[in-house]
């Protein structure tokens, strides 16, 4: 008889789309439906991405609140934990900020045996009450998955010790990505990021600007919504590039998006681990990137692209220039790093890195019953 299945809850705040959202909600649907019994929690369940979840897990329990200072948020965790012990939950996967802060502790409560934190970006906490309530969270969790080593170097930066930390780099269905043959010169390069200034796109705006001298056919189209639409708008005008850089709005359609650049350009002024690079990279796109927190690891400076600093857009145009005039560069760039890809950023390869810490927690700790079977299993 196979052994019962592990019950794992991974923890989410909503739906909506994002790349957090994104990534935790294919682990939930990739996790091996023989070993886990899969479930998702959130504090909203809503949200573009519902339909998605709802077929990721075998049930979706929601545990609305409205901020941590409410008394009732206190009521809900009681619930989380209380619906924990009565499905034998053994696994616990916390996903951001709010969630490390709400579910960890709970979970420890509920007596569940594995529990992991996550920590996706390099973007500094909102207060000084959420740095010292995410501090106190991780005390209750095992491992702390982090999806860079910039990431993880931040967070020993913080006291966070190295035997608690996790690397494991973001996925992505790399079979929807197919890449482009692409011929003739760069003439349009653009990105994909939502509108808001660490995005770093009035950057790419001046960049595009200085460059029009010399290269007067270049084209660029931004895809994405945000906040700074109205400012780079006005950007675009006052930079006498109305016509040739277009603001194209939110699209579902990344692969198509991407099929219609040359050059993918990621001009922020922070990153932890772009997933739109990955993206990029999986079409066979070369990608000019700032050299910032998590792109290092995933980008290899004049082989699979080009890195540039922040905030430079002298540097950003120097680097795009050198692409319009080498195009057959810019192609092998775009090889190699598709290449790279395939072989580092999967989907499997990131779910068996979650499916392995879970076994490998779980063994150190002789959990018992259904846990200490799979994680025999898979030595």
């Amino acid at each position: 008889m196979a052994p019962a299945r592990i019950p794992v809850v991974v923890f989410l705040t909503s739906f909506e789309a994002g790349g957090t959202e994104r990534q935790m909600i294919e682990l939930a649907r990739r996790l091996d439906r023989e070993r886990f019994e899969v479930h998702l929690a959130c504090f909203h369940a809503r949200g573009e991405w519902r339909g998605r979840a709802e077929e990721a897990a075998d049930s979706i329990e929601e545990y609305p609140i409205r901020g941590f200072a409410d008394a009732a948020t206190l009521a809900q965790a009681a619930r989380f934990a209380s619906w924990c012990r009565r499905h034998g939950v053994a696994v616990v996967q916390a996903c951001d900020l709010y969630t490390n802060i709400f579910a960890l502790p709970a979970a420890a409560a509920a007596g569940v045996p594995v529990r992991v934190g996550s920590r996706r970006g390099l973007n500094p906490d909102r207060t000084r009450w959420h740095r010292l309530a995410q501090r106190m969270a991780y005390r209750f969790a095992d491992r702390v998955v982090a999806n860079s080593h910039a990431v993880a170097r931040g967070m020993q930066q913080q006291g966070l010790r190295l035997d608690r930390l996790v690397v494991i780099p973001n996925g992505l269905d790399v079979s929807r990505f197919r890449p482009i043959a692409r011929c003739g010169g760069v003439r349009h390069v653009g990105t994909l990021a939502r509108l808001h200034p660490v995005k770093g796109l009035d950057v790419l705006v001046d960049a595009l600007a200085l460059l029009r001298p010399e290269a007067p056919d270049l084209e660029a189209t931004i895809v994405g919504e945000g906040p700074e639409r109205a400012a780079l708008e006005r950007r675009i005008a006052e930079r006498g590039l109305a016509g040739r850089v277009r603001l194209a709005g939110h699209r579902d359609d990344v692969a198509a998006a991407l099929a219609a650049l040359d050059v993918f350009v990621l001009p922020s002024r922070s990153e932890a681990f772009p997933n739109a690079a990955i993206e990029a990279m999986a079409s066979a796109l070369p990608v000019i990137a700032s050299e910032v927190g998590g792109v290092p690891e995933l980008i290899e400076d004049g082989r699979s692209g080009l890195l540039v600093p922040p905030g430079r857009p002298d540097a950003l145009a120097r680097a795009i220039l050198e692409l319009t005039r080498r195009p057959e560069r810019a192609r092998a760039m775009g090889r190699r790093g598709r290449a790279d890809v395939l072989a580092r950023f999967s989907f499997d390869r990131m779910v068996a890195g979650f499916e392995a810490l879970y076994l490998e927690i779980a063994a150190a700790k002789r959990v018992r019953g259904a846990v200490a079977a799979q994680a025999a299993g898979a030595r």
